[in-house]
């Protein structure tokens, strides 16, 4: 075993969305494929089409180790891992309780990094790897109301650029995906965020009204026209993992492209005054004082 170079990938995030569409499509493309989440009786539909499947929860360093540690005694070493868990928690940055800061950062930043970290022995030891992370068009643009939800994908987005320098003499590839729109469920978890967590502060009613239709006009709106879905973000993952030479970015979707190129074209100011075109600036409510939680 030690002698073999190992390609067994282990995905975070299956129970639904790009984490489910991924796995199911590696696996019908030959790879062994390890498909996890932290209720795995929610991957079972995907064992016919040869996956295998396994509980892990991100933010749970014992699960993280017993996860790592099964593969390796199998099969030697995590071959490709594919860093997909994550939600999105909306809101204005005040209104956000640093409790719910935490949970975001502890699960689309820390929970990556820490896995990321264990599966690195593995992969230098046999000079080859393929780390991919779930970023996202967040990870470059900032929508308003989504300050945190942005923040780790920024985090996600540098942590991805040091690995690269860092770990390619050992064979070992980053890549990093950035979806813009899909529809899945997340537009629904992100929605959810911006109902119900944290305080609410009279003065950014209407603007989190705002962010609120956004999303919907996300999911099933004009700008819905541009979304794409789960095996559009899964086809090009494969696509990359095949790459001799893969890109250190794989945009997916055509509204990723136009809002990535327009915040790099129309700079700080720019970006600003296009952004009031979706979003009215908060101001102080009619009649409201201050309000602090």
């Amino acid at each position: 075993m030690a002698n073999e170079v190992s390609q067994v990938a282990l995905i975070t995030g299956c129970s639904t969305g790009i984490g489910r569409a991924t796995a199911l499509r590696l696996a019908k493309g030959g790879l062994v494929v390890y498909a996890t989440a932290r209720r795995p009786e929610t991957l079972q539909d995907l064992e016919p089409y040869g996956c295998r499947t396994m509980a892990l929860d991100v933010c749970d360093e014992a699960s993280l180790r017993a996860a790592v540690e099964a593969i390796e005694a199998e099969h030697g070493a995590v071959g490709i891992l594919i860093n997909n868990a994550g939600y999105g928690s909306e809101g204005p940055v005040e209104e956000v309780s640093m409790e719910e800061v935490r949970r975001q950062f502890e699960t689309n930043v820390f929970g990556l990094l820490q896995l990321t970290k264990l599966v690195l022995p593995g992969m230098r030891r046999q000079r080859w790897g393929k780390v991919v992370n779930l970023s996202s068009m967040g990870g470059r643009v900032t929508l308003p109301g989504g300050g945190i939800y942005h923040a780790t994908k920024y985090a996600v987005e540098a942590l991805s650029d040091a690995l690269r320098f860092e770990l390619r003499g050992f064979g070992i590839d980053v890549i990093v995906i950035e979806p813009g729109m899909i529809r899945t469920q997340f537009n629904d978890t992100a929605i959810r965020h911006v109902d119900t967590v944290g305080d609410r502060i009279p003065d950014y009613d209407a603007f989190r009204l705002q962010v609120r239709q956004n999303i919907q006009d996300a999911s099933d709106g004009t700008m819905a026209r541009m979304a794409g879905t789960a095996d559009d973000v899964a086809r090009m993952i494969a696509r990359a993992l095949v790459a001799r030479h893969p890109k250190a970015r794989y945009p997916v979707t055509m509204h990723a492209r136009l809002f990535m190129g327009s915040r790099r074209w129309l700079g700080d100011r720019g970006w600003d005054l296009f952004l009031r075109g979706f979003y009215t600036p908060p101001q102080p409510a009619s009649g409201s004082e201050e309000v602090r939680p």
